[in-house]
């Protein structure tokens, strides 16, 4: 093991579970808005705050964790966390996970049992300033210096052939460490969905300029990106431009921090997902006071220029809720691997695990 590397167990001090039983308690909730559209409905909230107070175990969460081997490092003066999970398998492939927002290494809980079972020794860190990796001790965290961290990464573990996966801002770190790092990623599987591909679109002029508003596919994804602009981006909008403000009632409200979440989480999913689940991820982002810093990786990516350039290596999708949109705007090339499933949405790990699993084997299994 390097020098830099250490294990890490998680063991949140009793006082802040205490402090934030506490503080739901304090909850002053705003008068109830009539109609919709305006953001997540407070009873979904209070239902979801009364479950985080009264129902879940943090400590049976934390445990359950604690079985997954992890560890800290440093690398470009900023503290990594990652789990480092093996399997039994002599030919297991090394497959470096990545996270999106508003997530964390938590999403995979379900999927890591099954990969194992299919061969892979699994890499699954947590984003620079989320969860145990924050926050970040500087400006400049991105997807390409998130990339360059990685590949630091994956070379300190001794890992010089392995894959990558990921979705949301995973999916960009992921086809970025491709390209940065060709000479040692075998292979880039990527998640998507018909309103992650038309939301991606709206920060791609040159897409929109192809479309063809007769045709009916297009018709289609040109007013979901549409409807995004005008309707579900305000969240990005916030922490696109103003995170720090943001940050304020994030470190200082947990239910403003699972109201923040909670929403996307119930917008973005097809398929149930489990509420314990759920509000572990919530817990992460508040024990760990990286919801501002977070939410600035956001506004990082946004005022970046640091895209790179194109991967050369083997790519594959798995679209879940398809529709012909997803090809439309995506343009796959000649060989993509290409999978289609048509349940499922933006967190495909905790709502379609086993699907998920047999697309990654069947991925990668060709590029051992």
């Amino acid at each position: 093991m390097s020098a830099h590397i250490q294990t890490f167990h998680l063991d949140i001090p009793d006082a802040a579970v205490d402090d934030l039983i506490e503080r739901l308690g304090r909850t002053r909730w705003p008068e109830a808005m009539p109609g919709l559209g305006h953001g997540i409905a407070q009873e979904r909230v209070r239902e979801l705050a009364e479950y985080w107070r009264f129902g879940f175990d943090w400590r049976a969460a934390e445990a359950r964790l604690n079985r997954l081997p992890q560890f800290v490092t440093e690398i470009d003066g900023q503290r990594i966390h990652y789990a480092h999970v093996r399997s039994s398998r002599d030919d297991a492939l090394p497959l470096l996970i990545t996270h999106g927002y508003p997530s964390s290494f938590a999403e995979f809980e379900k999927l890591i049992p099954l990969l194992l079972e299919r061969g892979f020794d699994l890499v699954i860190p947590s984003l620079p300033g989320f969860g145990f990796s924050g926050p970040v001790r500087g400006p400049g965290w991105a997807m390409g210096r998130t990339a360059r961290a990685w590949a630091s990464l994956m070379a300190e573990l001794g890992h010089f052939r392995y894959g990558v996966h990921g979705g949301d801002v995973g999916a960009g770190i992921s086809g970025a460490l491709g390209a940065l790092d060709g000479e040692h990623v075998v292979g880039i599987h990527l998640v998507t969905d018909p309103y992650t591909a038309a939301a991606t679109a709206t920060f791609l002029p040159w897409v929109a300029q192809r479309l063809n508003p007769d045709d009916e596919i297009d018709k289609l994804a040109l007013s979901r990106m549409e409807e995004f602009r005008k309707e579900d981006s305000g969240y990005l909008a916030i922490q696109n431009t103003r995170p720090l403000t943001l940050g304020f009632g994030l470190n200082d409200s947990p239910v403003l921090q699972l109201a923040w979440i909670a929403e996307s989480f119930d917008a973005w999913t097809d398929l149930p997902i489990d509420v314990e689940q759920l509000i572990t991820n919530v817990s992460i982002y508040w024990f760990t006071g990286t919801g501002p810093s977070a939410a600035r990786f956001l506004y990082e990516q946004y005022h970046a220029s640091d895209w790179g350039t194109p991967p050369t290596v083997p790519l594959g999708y798995s679209v879940f809720g398809a529709d012909p949109t997803v090809a439309r705007l995506l343009e796959p090339a000649e060989g993509v691997h290409w999978v289609e499933h048509e349940r499922g949405r933006h967190f495909p790990a905790m709502e379609a695990p086993e699907q998920l699993a047999e697309d990654l084997s069947g991925f990668f299994d060709g590029l051992r």
